[in-house]
């Protein structure tokens, strides 16, 4: 999809900088890949502990014999 962003000067030297891209166009796709990733763990994150009954032996599924 083509956009055009007025974007400042200075924040996307600092981001190509990083290393995360070697052009504009890969460091705005690394950036927006990582902000999903971020969002998605924060979900994640957001679900621990939400399954109090769930009892999970890993030695038994595994087929280890305590």
């Amino acid at each position: 999809m083509k956009t055009t962003f007025d974007l400042p000067d200075q924040l996307m030297a600092d981001a190509m900088k990083t290393g995360c891209g070697t052009t504009k166009t890969a460091t705005i796709i690394y950036a927006l890949e990582q902000l999903v990733r971020a969002d998605k763990l924060a979900k994640l994150r957001a679900l621990r502990g939400s399954m109090p009954d769930f009892d999970l032996n890993l030695n038994a599924l595994r087929g280890r014999v305590a």
